[in-house]
């Protein structure tokens, strides 16, 4: 599922596998939660200014430290982060369906993409990004919250592709401004690459790849140039790409060789998945072989599917 680039004389000597080691003194609280399951780092560190989260009885400040012997307290209720104490890294690629959320709970009561993961007794998926509502395609979890939170960030610049359907007037010109830069609401915006993948007319095929997770940056990227998106998949997170046998609604676990080349992106040492008891292998194969309900195999009719393999890139144009 992803490749990694084979090995050079005279290269460091690969870590060994088993459980990552970690630091016995304190820690950043957000990182410590995240690492022990309690959310992602963007969501503690909501709970923090909101005052929701103690440590130790007192509200919890920007910027505190503090060690899985401390206590934890959200919204009354005591947070478990013994987990904390070794880094459990298990990562699931999912096939979202329009109509799903990617938050954990919904205010409306709408399905989220959590319901239909596999049931984790010591930790919990952390999704790495999100897609919005309408928005298809690969959505990767993970056990672990600094991996999770190294891929989200920023700075690391972890690029993600998207294959995207747009209804209206495209030329060169236009692409050439998206590449570019176009100024939006929250501030400049681009593709780092565009490649044509089909179409003609009024309604064209493109992929698409962004180096950021802004909210609906790739429909409004487009907007701005007065065309409108019809159908946005994202096919490609870093080096994981969404493979064409996995059906919407469908999840699979990543093997050892993939998860261990998404941690080197991010640089992360290797740590090996854990065994499943019988019962959790039981209850893995049940909920994968699940079928979704009849909206979404209604929905499939007529998808199209993503090779496993990176989109073959025209040669561009030279600039004049």
């Amino acid at each position: 599922m992803a490749a990694s680039s084979p090995g050079k004389p005279g290269a460091a000597k690969k870590p060994a596998r088993g459980d990552q080691a970690l630091s016995e003194g304190p820690e950043r609280i957000q990182k410590l939660l995240a690492r022990a399951g309690a959310g992602s780092r963007r969501e503690i560190e909501g709970w923090m200014e909101s005052g929701r989260l103690l440590v130790n009885g007192q509200p919890a400040q920007p910027g505190q430290k503090a060690t899985i012997d401390d206590s934890f307290e959200l919204d009354g209720k005591v947070l478990d982060v013994s987990s904390a104490a070794q880094v459990v890294r298990r990562v699931l690629i999912y096939n979202k369906p329009e109509g799903e959320v990617t938050s954990r709970k919904d205010p409306e009561g709408r399905p989220t993409v959590f319901d239909r993961l596999p049931r984790l007794k010591d930790q919990r998926w952390i999704s790495i990004g999100r897609l919005d509502i309408n928005t298809t395609g690969l959505v990767l979890f993970t056990t672990d919250g600094e991996l999770a939170n190294r891929l989200m960030h920023p700075s690391r610049q972890i690029d993600r592709e998207y294959a995207v359907r747009v209804f209206g007037e495209v030329d060169d010109a236009m692409l050439e401004r998206l590449r570019e830069g176009v100024l939006l609401e929250d501030g400049m915006a681009k593709f780092s690459d565009i490649a044509p993948a089909g179409g003609s007319g009024m309604n064209r095929w493109f992929h698409v790849t962004l180096l950021e997770g802004r909210n609906r940056e790739v429909r409004r990227l487009w907007e701005s140039q007065g065309v409108r998106v019809s159908r946005l998949k994202r096919v490609r997170y870093g080096p994981i790409f969404l493979p064409s046998r996995l059906t919407l609604g469908k999840w699979e676990e990543l093997d050892q060789k993939a998860v261990d080349t998404l941690s080197r992106t991010v640089d992360l040492a290797p740590v090996s998945i854990p065994q499943k008891t019988p019962g959790e292998q039981a209850e893995h194969d049940r909920r994968r072989r699940k079928s979704p309900g009849k909206s979404l195999q209604r929905a499939r009719k007529g998808s199209w599917q993503v090779s496993d393999s990176a989109p073959a890139r025209p040669q561009r144009k030279p600039r004049s």
